[in-house]
């Protein structure tokens, strides 16, 4: 009997043993790759918050969202990253391949005139520094020129090069761009919700992500100071864009999360979506519209957009916030519009076979 005691004890110690070896290993396996940081799941409020006297009705009703854990890029990918990610697979972004207007009219009202073949280039959209008077703030073409030859590599033209920018967010990056970037190195783009919760860090429900005080925006975040767009004061050390890292961490160590340049994300960009959902539960990993409607862009799909850029100011857009919401065409790029990459802990886990 004292035999089979001692055979029922050991047999149970040994199990206990392997469970916690098993549960260590699974542990230690997932390992946050370098320059991504750790966002713990947590339920918490996405959309409007109260007293942001810049929401807009895209951003509301807020709703209670619970997002699982995940990883997160501390900065915007770099033109350093991203020329990597270009020498090994001789990968080509939108902005320098050839234009076909048959396949770029579909996007477009009918009967659109097709542009002079001077126009139909490779290029991307570059902000016009040099605005000196504007007729109507609803009239963007006013600030933004087609630029053909801008890409990543040449940001303002096929005269400018990014030598010496390593540490600058690449920008003129399109979505099927972004997405390839991220099967190379095994990453996602964020949904709206994941970036809501990353950029919201260890604050609970704050309009900015050191808080909500407004006046602290200069200190925190690249964005627009002066008269939009004709005179840039650069009350925050930069004009245009600036190098990541540039400004303090949010509370869970991400930095520029507000200005600088736009994020891309996964989901769809519908001015209605918020209206549509159910608040009466928190929604659990959500991923965003079904489909995207934008009525002042009809007839293109258009994504989500987050955290606004240097070109952000009170008296135009005002997206220097959390909950603030734009949508970009699938096939849109400019100088003012970059991305980070997520990884679930699956992504990561390395499997011990025996």
């Amino acid at each position: 009997m004292t035999t089979y005691l001692l055979k029922v004890i050991f047999t149970f110690c040994l199990i206990v043993s392997c469970y916690s070896c098993k549960k260590e290993l699974k542990k230690s396996a997932v390992i946050a790759p370098e320059g991504m940081v750790w966002v713990e799941t947590k339920t918490f409020l996405k959309g409007a918050k109260e007293g942001d006297q810049y929401a807009m009705k895209r951003e509301k009703p807020a709703h209670e969202v619970k997002v699982d854990g995940f990883f997160i890029d501390q900065t915007e990918v770099t033109n350093k990253q991203f020329r990597k990610f270009v020498d090994e697979t001789r990968y080509i972004t939108l902005a320098e391949k050839p234009i076909d207007w048959n396949v770029m009219k579909k996007d477009l009202p009918p009967n659109t005139p097709k542009p002079h073949d001077s126009i139909l280039q490779p290029g991307s959209l570059v902000f016009n520094k040099n605005v000196n008077a504007v007729i109507n703030m609803n009239n963007y073409i006013q600030w933004w020129t087609w630029k053909v030859g801008a890409s990543w590599k040449h940001p303002y033209g096929p005269k400018s090069s990014i030598e010496g920018k390593d540490d600058y967010p690449v920008v003129h990056i399109a979505l099927e761009d972004a997405l390839a970037y991220c099967k190379w190195a095994n990453r996602s783009l964020p949904t709206e919700a994941q970036w809501e919760s990353a950029a919201q860090g260890t604050n609970e429900s704050t309009i900015f992500t050191w808080g909500n005080d407004a006046e602290k925006l200069n200190r925190n975040a690249n964005t627009w100071q002066g008269q939009f767009p004709i005179k840039n004061e650069a009350k925050d050390g930069f004009s245009f864009i600036a190098p990541v890292k540039s400004f303090s961490p949010n509370s869970i160590g991400l930095y520029d999360m507000l200005g600088n340049v736009w994020e891309l994300t996964s989901d769809f960009f519908n001015v209605n979506y918020y209206n549509n959902i159910d608040t009466s539960s928190p929604l659990v990993n959500p991923t965003g519209a079904k489909t995207s409607y934008s009525p002042s862009n009809p007839y293109q799909s258009e994504l989500v957009i987050k955290g606004g850029s240097f070109l952000c100011h009170a008296s135009y857009c005002a997206s220097f916030r959390i909950s603030a919401r734009m949508g970009t065409s699938f096939d849109s790029a400019s100088d003012h519009t970059g991305f980070r990459t997520v990884a679930r802990p699956g992504m990561l886990i390395n499997t011990i076979d025996n």
